[in-house]
């Protein structure tokens, strides 16, 4: 192997540590839907998807971002490339992928389209996305008219149900781009005819620049002109900031120059439009044969100022089996003498070797590829977002005022005014989910540690700058509502990207631990209202697991008192606990912090068994499982409170807090050695949460006997466990089941596909799925529990098996179970693929994997968003696992 292919990736990284590092000026940053996102939203109403609908897209300028397919953007999101395509039937071009909004899914929001992408190195030296583009006309109307007469126990439409793709009538448009340098990169485009008929084909790549000059806040202006003089097509971009960039093009396409500007009079009805040319008119020209709908650049002609550039490739007709490519070369500066020359395919062979070197593995050839296509996945889950809240409330000068809607102190992240973020954030998903996530956020970066550990870093950094974290300490939860509240796993991620690296950043991880001192404060202030320890939260990400909408104020002066909620901040305390213990071997002040945190976790864990508002914690003796609570106090001063007795994740997340204290602890940090001995010796009946051994300790919010009870249903088949992970919610509530919640009856029952219920739009469901995110942490809290008990604990698994496993072994057994949703079974398929056309015997659909967002309870089918490579890519550090390889290891000897 080429010694400098084993390097150069690792070399480029190595001086990459910026955001803004050279190698990180380019990259998949430009969104994969910017249309029915709340920043696009300017209504009364405040409904995103009606005010910013699909059909306006192509013809209506965005105010904060762009979308595309496959495209690339700079690290500021001025200058953005991108394919279009038409298939000469369409009544569009094809510059965008197509899917429901909210309320035309049967179960939400939902993309209608096939891609996947297949490569990518962590400074986007190499970036490979594969999009399927159908030959026959795309069914835009078919496809709601299907989704609208399903219902909510329907499956979800495909398109593939519509039959266009039947005979493999499509092309395979893949789109490879290969830096050169950091600002030089070569781009390929090749689109292989898999039916059996000859099919016209035309490929459009476009550059174009947002548009930052419409809004009366910056009038500058950038242009792209086109050429074709000497000989040579290129598009010229000259911006402020960015400078001169050049698109070479190569070959004799037609060139076409518009503007990024609304058409109000096809849109609005406006008697005229404010430019001649308007983000359509590419659009118009060759779908509508409008020959005044943008400038057309003849042989050795130069175009007039633009803002919006297209290369016209018309290839018709493409014979079946035929590949047909155009190649690209995007350069800042004046351009290169020789473009296309040898450096444009050595640069190609190049940085593909090197990708190959980058992920070499010794996985088996099946699990390797699952985690390469798993990290190139989230790699491309990297998005410019900008937003600056105070802006979106009040309304740009040269635009109609903000409506009235807007003043009121209720107007939707009216109280984030602060936030003001134009940083490039990986999102859950690039089409359903094109924002960040709190939570989301923080799982995502454990596997981008794998390969990119400086992202993973400034990304949890990130979340915590003044421009994002509300003043009192709060984590932003999402653009829908950054005021929604997420479960605090911040400080896990922190520690586990941390411990990631064979040379500690302890910078890094004092950095992080400071702000979240501020926000550990807003949970203890915000969430706890009466200093019971007995915390509420809201929906806390897991959208509609309870049988209310736990965001809303229950009725009848009653308070919602959450185990999950509970839980996550005894959690958390433990987290931000064991941060100050490393923190506090460098620097001794840092022990008094981690005494605070190990109290605060005592207290939780006695109020969770003990007392509580009512006299009852969230633990149940009778169920041998953990519920939430709603309480309420009476006129004489009493306080009234019942379990809402519903066996879900709520219960299990207890398990996830626990820890163990090492000898290092009490060997080397004697202040917190003797608060603790103290703390003990005063309040003996805290004991009940430590177990010692051997200069060791284990911190538990359950203790052994509660421990066994819970795990004991966790592993029943009948309850929790599913072949493919951990259910959300029992399946012993497959009838279903009536719960009182605030003296109102509900039922809600084990639904283990797509959501049946509108709750937080309908689609995510946790009322039965299994959801990756918990159950990686449920895999870490058993590998604690091994840690400590070290082959002594044991479990049985399955219940009722009489197979006895230790805790390490279960962990590697609920690893097991959920990797096999990627991994081929005994008829080739993998479980992931349910019934969808991947599962088909073709081998053009059998080879790409689909990272979901969640997996049917029963089957393992993916659900929800399609492109999942936020946290469902924690399947690469569950393959990657040292722990779990050697179990493996083991088990074939």
């Amino acid at each position: 192997m080429n010694e400098h292919w084993q390097q150069a990736e690792r070399a480029r990284l190595a001086c990459s540590d910026s955001p803004t590092a050279p190698w990180r000026l380019w990259g998949p940053y430009l969104a994969g839907r910017q249309w029915g996102t709340v920043r696009e939203d300017y209504s009364a109403g405040g409904d995103a998807w009606r005010s910013f609908p699909f059909d306006h897209a192509r013809s209506r300028a965005y105010r904060w971002g762009e979308d595309g397919i496959a495209g690339i953007c700079d690290v500021h999101g001025f200058l953005n490339l991108g394919l279009a395509l038409w298939n000469g039937r369409d009544p569009i071009l094809k510059e965008r992928y197509f899917g429901l909004t909210n309320n035309e899914g049967n179960h939400g929001e939902d993309a209608k389209e096939y891609w996947w992408v297949t490569d990518g190195t962590p400074t986007h030296s190499w970036m490979r996305v594969l999009y399927r583009y159908p030959q026959a006309e795309f069914p835009y109307a078919e496809l709601r008219e299907m989704a609208a007469r399903a219902g909510r126990q329907a499956r979800e439409p495909e398109l593939s149900d519509t039959g266009v793709l039947d005979e493999n009538r499509f092309f395979d448009v893949r789109v490879t781009y290969a830096k050169a340098s950091p600002t030089d990169i070569c781009v390929e485009l090749s689109a292989t005819n898999h039916g059996p008929d000859p099919a016209p084909l035309h490929l459009l790549p476009q550059l174009w620049f947002r548009n930052t000059w419409a809004w009366g806040r910056d009038d500058r202006k950038p242009s792209l002109t086109a050429s074709t003089e000497d000989g040579w097509r290129r598009i010229t971009a000259e911006h402020g900031a960015l400078g001169r960039y050049t698109l070479h093009v190569e070959g004799t396409p037609t060139l076409l120059v518009t503007d990024n500007e609304t058409n109000e009079v096809a849109l609005f009805g406006a008697k005229q439009n404010p430019t001649r040319y308007t983000k359509d008119g590419v659009d118009r020209y060759v779908v509508g044969h409008d020959s005044r709908a943008c400038q057309v650049v003849g042989p050795h002609d130069t175009s007039g100022p633009g803002t919006k550039a297209a290369a016209w490739y018309s290839f018709d007709p493409v014979e079946p089996g035929e590949t047909v490519s155009v190649r690209l070369r995007l350069i800042q500066g004046d351009g290169h003498i020789d473009a296309f020359g040898p450096t444009f395919q050595a640069t190609m062979d190049a940085r593909l070797a090197e990708a190959d070197e980058f992920h070499r593995s010794d996985l088996d050839p099946v699990r390797a590829a699952v985690v390469r296509r798993a990290l190139a996945g989230l790699m491309w889950t990297k998005q410019h977002y900008r937003f600056r809240t105070s802006e979106w409330l009040d309304g740009d000068p040269a635009q109609p005022a903000a409506p009235k809607s807007r003043k009121s102190p209720h107007a939707r992240n009216a109280h984030w005014r602060h936030f003001d973020v134009a940083d490039v954030i990986s999102m859950p998903d690039e089409w359903e989910y094109p924002w960040f996530a709190a939570w989301d956020l923080a799982f995502q970066a454990v596997p981008f540690a794998q390969v990119d550990p400086a992202f993973a870093k400034e990304q949890l950094l990130l979340l915590c700058r003044e421009w994002l974290m509300h003043p009192n300490g709060q984590l932003p939860a999402y653009e829908w509502e950054f005021g929604d509240v997420n479960p605090p796993v911040h400080a896990w991620a922190a520690l586990q990207v941390y411990r990631s690296e064979p040379v500690p950043d302890r910078k890094f991880l004092a950095k992080v631990f400071h702000k979240l001192l501020l926000n550990f404060s807003w949970w203890v202030n915000r969430k706890d209202a009466d200093g019971s320890y007995l915390f509420e939260g809201g929906f806390l990400g897991m959208d509609n697991i309870g049988p209310v909408n736990r965001s809303e104020p229950m009725l009848g002066q009653w308070r919602l008192e959450q185990s999950d909620a509970t839980s996550w901040m005894a959690a958390y305390s433990l987290h931000l606990m064991q941060i100050a213990l490393e923190l506090a071997r460098h620097d001794e002040s840092y022990e008094d912090v981690a005494t605070k945190f190990v109290e605060h976790f005592l207290s939780i864990a006695e109020a969770s068994t003990q007392f509580g508002s009512g006299g009852r914690g969230i633990w149940n003796e009778a169920d041998g499982f953990c519920y939430d609570v709603v309480s309420r106090r009476l006129p004489d001063g009493s306080v009234e409170s019942k379990p809402v007795r519903v066996r879900s994740m709520v219960g299990l997340i207890p398990l996830l807090a626990c820890a163990v204290l090492e000898p290092w602890v009490f060997e080397e940090l004697p202040v917190f050695t003797r608060r603790l001995e103290h703390l003990l010796a005063r309040r003996p009946e805290l004991a009940q949460f430590i177990s010692r051994d051997d200069r060791r300790a284990l911190l538990s919010l359950l203790d052994e006997p509660k421990l066994r009870r819970v795990l004991r249903r966790m592993f029943d088949e009948g309850e929790f466990l599913s072949p493919h992970g951990i259910r959300s919610l029992s399946a012993a509530h497959r009838e279903g089941l009536e719960v009182q919640v605030a003296d109102q009856e509900h039922r809600m029952g084990y639904e283990p596909g797509e959501s049946r219920t509108p709750m937080f739009g309908g689609n995510s469901n946790w009322r039965g799925p299994v959801w990756f995110p918990t159950n990686a942490l449920l895999v870490e809290a058993l590998r604690t529990l091994e840690s400590f008990h070290r082959g002594r604990f044991h479990v049985e698994l399955p219940t009722r098996s009489q197979r006895q496993v230790t805790a390490g072994q279960a962990a590697d057994e609920l690893v097991r179970r959920l990797v096999s949703l990627f991994l081929p079974d005994h008829d080739g398929r993998r479980p992931a693929d349910g019934k969808r056309i991947e599962s088909t015997d073709s081998a053009l659909w059998r080879e790409h994997v689909t990272f979901s967002e969640y997996f049917d309870g029963d089957t393992g089918e993916g659900l929800g968003a399609t492109h999942q490579t936020g946290w469902t890519a924690l399947v690469a550090s569950l393959l990657t696992d040292r722990r779990h390889l050697e179990a493996e290891s083991e088990s074939l000897l």
